[in-house]
């Protein structure tokens, strides 16, 4: 499975070249177009102030990151880089994230997140919508995507946002699920080879409570003649 990490940041400001920092970072994990449930999502003091214009996007105050740690933090840093490791970083104008990630990475001299790593989902959709307007918020209403629990710009609830856009811009749900057959395969004197599939790499969580696994084993239990779920182990 193609594994992806949808990022966005909020910053001080517009441009890391003028002293412009990072103050939240977010990423989630994707495979297939899908998020895994597995995320990484700090704040960060930047050492400056925060424009006005910078807070009114995104709300966050320099006293709300009094104590936060800096960039260079064990667990801001380190735990970033080996959250998205060689994966393709998938970021909405990527252009900009990627500067004030690269800014950070360098100011403590480490190296710079190649170029060739990061995926534009405003690129893909400027190439999909030619001509029209592609903010996020734009596609979030274009694809008819939940704009709710945002009231203001926050890197967590974007990248949230974000995946459900990369996932349209991919094909939809349609894509995700992936129905089409596979086509059949043979061995050398062409005889079909059946097809083994694995175990899933991280199984579903059970849905099931308690009581209702035990309601559950009582009525299989009070079946007659050959049930299915004792076939596989349940009940």
């Amino acid at each position: 499975m193609a594994r992806e990490i949808v990022l966005d940041t909020e910053t001080t400001g517009l441009d890391p070249r003028s002293g412009h920092r990072v103050i939240e970072i977010a990423c989630i994990e994707i495979e297939d177009y899908l998020p895994t449930g597995r995320s990484f999502h700090r704040y960060i003091d930047p050492q400056r102030e925060i424009d006005p214009e910078a807070e009114k996007v995104h709300g966050i105050s320099r006293r709300m990151l009094s104590g936060k740690p800096t960039f260079d933090h064990e667990d801001i840093c380190e735990r970033f880089l080996e959250f998205v490791g060689d994966s393709v970083i998938v970021a909405h104008n990527a252009a900009f994230d990627r500067g004030f990630v690269n800014a950070e990475l360098e100011r403590i001299g480490r190296a710079r997140l190649p170029d060739a790593q990061w995926t534009c989902t405003y690129e893909l959709a400027k190439a999909r919508f030619p001509g029209m307007y592609n903010s996020l918020d734009a596609l979030c209403k274009r694809f008819k995507i939940s704009l709710a629990e945002r009231e203001k710009h926050g890197a967590l609830i974007d990248t949230r946002l974000l995946a459900m856009v990369y996932l349209e811009l991919q094909g939809g749900k349609d894509r995700a699920l992936d129905l089409a057959p596979a086509p059949a395969a043979r061995d050398e004197d062409g005889a079909l080879v059946k097809t083994v599939y694995a175990a899933r790499p991280r199984p579903l969580r059970p849905r099931l409570t308690e009581a209702e696994q035990v309601a559950h084993d009582a009525f299989v239990a009070g079946l007659k003649g050959e049930v299915i779920w004792r076939r596989f182990g349940t009940g």
